[in-house]
């Protein structure tokens, strides 16, 4: 009987170890593949050298703003020393705040010509979230051309406007910025941008490669007739988010989207001070993935399940059928993730962060377990 045990335990070692090392195999080769195709398109991607001048276009900035007295009075002088010779508005949309949000943009309208307030004191009960607020703004721009940034986010230049609008070329109607958090002590704020960076790298890669899929309400622009033919946001009313990455993934296409990652193009926030806090804004965030369209999800999907693959399959091969071949397996898979990921921290003006790729590669495996509920938790219908 013994003996017996002992062979058949035998057999299923002979048989499990193989397919355990192709697995990880299989699952290093994906990770490969977006590594090359996705993401080695941003770790070399060239800004086009556009020449600022005033043949940019007549522009239009939305802010929507609600309960945010305090985020006014801090960025909106930022956003309107923005040295753009056309035609520029600033939009300040008031969502039925209870501080003091309306009397300081109502003071601030006074000093400044350019800027227009707009007071929404009904709630449309169809609608949830930012998109009705956001629809208004569009709805009462002047201009074509919509430049889209939040209350708490400041340009990090007086060029951050034009620089963006210098990315519209025949033909494109979207473009797609970059946000990044502030640069603060601890290790949660490494995190928060770790993420932040992680995120902007497969949208912004994805773009490049010809699918678009997201953009980010903090640094977003696009043109006002792109969001009427698409009849705004009527499809994505009952959903709390997608005022952004819902709405990108509707309206983009590999011909009409760009991207600005030229570091005078970024919009600045300040990052959540604890875990708790950050778990709230991603979840709420990560609410809306569910909706992206099937290719999307499977794209997204399979890069995800294979990152929170790779280690546990790696170990258990180094366990059960060779530590050696696990090894070349890690040096060939983080040598080219290591080039890569660099090279796009440096684009987008994150090199602080390439001392941390490797931890923070590990740490994506908790990162996945934290929000894997908000593929089917229900969202909560606020801001």
């Amino acid at each position: 009987m013994g003996n017996s045990l002992v062979i058949i335990f035998a057999d299923m070692f002979s048989t499990t170890a193989p397919l355990i090392l192709i697995l990880s195999l299989f699952v290093t080769v994906v990770l490969l593949f977006y590594y090359l195709f996705f993401f080695a398109r941003l770790a070399f991607f060239k800004n086009k050298t556009v020449k600022v001048s005033s043949a940019l276009p007549p522009l239009s900035t939305i802010v929507c703003a609600k309960n945010e007295q305090y985020n006014l009075e801090k960025n909106i002088p930022e956003l309107l020393r923005q040295q753009y010779e056309s035609p520029f508005e600033l939009l300040l949309v008031n969502d039925n705040s209870e501080d003091d949000t309306k009397h300081v943009m109502q003071w601030m309208s006074r000093d400044y010509l350019q800027l227009k307030v707009i007071n929404m004191e009904r709630k449309n009960k169809e609608s949830v979230g930012k998109k009705y607020p956001l629809s208004i703004g569009i709805r009462e721009a002047k201009h074509e051309h919509l430049l889209l940034t939040d209350a708490d986010c400041r340009p990090v230049s007086e060029q951050w406007a034009a620089k963006m609008a210098s990315a519209y070329q025949p033909g494109i109607d979207i473009v797609l910025g970059y946000g990044p958090y502030e640069k603060q002590p601890g290790f949660l704020n490494k995190v928060i941008r770790f993420e932040t960076f992680h995120a902007a790298l497969q949208y912004l890669s994805y773009a490049l490669a010809g699918h678009p899929y997201m953009g980010v309400g903090r640094n977003l622009s696009y043109k006002k007739d792109l969001f009427t033919q698409h009849k705004g946001f009527a499809s994505i009313n009952h959903i709390p988010g997608g005022d952004d990455d819902l709405f990108i993934s509707k309206a983009a296409n590999p011909n009409n989207t760009a991207i600005m990652i030229d570091t005078d193009a970024y919009t600045v926030s300040v990052p959540p001070k604890t875990w708790a806090a950050w778990k709230h804004q991603k979840t709420r965030h990560y609410s809306t993935s569910k909706y992206y369209k099937l290719k999307h999800k499977f794209f997204l999907g399979l890069y995800s399940l294979s990152q929170f693959l790779f280690y546990p399959l790696l170990i258990t091969a180094a366990v059960v059928y060779s530590w050696s071949i696990a090894l070349a397996i890690l040096v060939i898979k983080s040598t080219i993730q290591y080039l890569i990921f660099s090279g796009a921290m440096k684009k987008l003006n994150e090199k602080d962060l390439v001392r941390w790729i490797f931890l923070m590669d590990l740490w994506m495996m908790v990162y996945y377990l934290m929000f894997a509920n908000t593929l089917w938790k229900k969202e909560k219908k606020t801001w």
